[in-house]
């Protein structure tokens, strides 16, 4: 039986579900949350979509089964594939999911045509959902969308300030330096971050593009309509004391959970 004590339930294709933990431990600090990461799986960007939704009904079973009374898709390539898919099968249930920040790139633009970079698994680029989104945006702004792949096996081996990382981002990113930096020439002046994994590589992106730039990251969004869904559903914890993370990881290692641990750890700007 759920209850405004039950815990918040959050999962991902491994460790990049934490940076958004982060965001909703920020918000609501006094809530109890789950925290699960499908590891051994990742990245679920090069997987088809009936694979990802039987991981994702693999993930929110487990949820469910630890008393948490919502449940939080931390991962935009879950989205793409098995949102629409879960809120069906689990009707009854609060069920969050991730979108890129395209809507916010375009709307807090200090440009009056901004040019905007969206970053994203192969899956999220290529699914029907960022297609309609960007649609939406696309006269009032240029949008690049670009599949960055080898970020999320990167991350999840722990290597997110890594010789590898940027070597990896400075080839990925060379048509959005400038030209005198040996680049095509194509400034930006945002960043989408499309995947939950990226948050933990921003420092090295701005440094592969070699300006700055600005980010806009779906996990500010996504922790204000889990506590939107939570009050209207009264269910927004009575706690006055600060709540506690249980993590668990399906990662193949002497101590599964040290790397979500670590990066729930780090600390962040706060930047809504």
């Amino acid at each position: 039986m759920i209850s405004r004590r039950s815990p918040i339930g959050v999962f991902d294709s491994g460790v990049g579900g934490i940076s958004v933990l982060r965001i909703l431990r920020h918000d609501m600090p006094n809530e109890d949350y789950i925290f699960y990461g499908d590891s051994i799986n990742a990245p679920y960007g090069d997987k088809s979509e009936e694979r990802i939704r039987e991981m994702c009904d693999d993930s929110i079973r487990f949820l469910f089964s630890h008393g948490a009374k919502a449940i939080v898709i931390a991962c935009n390539t879950a989205t793409s594939a098995a949102a629409t898919y879960l809120r069906e099968k689990y009707k009854d249930a609060i069920i969050v999911a991730m979108e890129p920040a395209v809507k916010p790139a375009v709307d807090k633009a200090v440009n009056a045509y901004p040019h905007v970079l969206v970053l994203a698994t192969n899956s999220t680029i290529h699914g029907e959902r960022l297609h309609h989104l960007i649609g939406r945006f696309s006269e009032n702004a240029d949008i690049y969308p670009v599949a960055a792949p080898g970020i999320v096996p990167l991350v999840e081996a722990g290597k997110e300030n890594s010789p590898e990382i940027d070597d990896y981002l400075k080839d990925l990113l060379q048509p959005f330096r400038k030209k005198e930096d040996g680049g095509g020439g194509q400034i930006v002046d945002s960043v989408v971050l499309g995947c939950t994994h990226f948050p933990f590589v921003t420092d090295r992106i701005r440094e592969a593009l070699g300006y700055d730039v600005i980010f806009h990251d779906g996990a500010y969004g996504t922790s204000r309509e889990t506590r939107r869904r939570l009050s209207e559903a009264d269910l927004l914890t009575d706690s006055t004391t600060p709540g506690k993370v249980e993590l668990y990881s399906t990662a193949v290692t002497p101590d599964p959970t040290a790397l979500p641990q670590r990066l729930l750890e780090l600390p962040f700007d706060y930047r809504p």
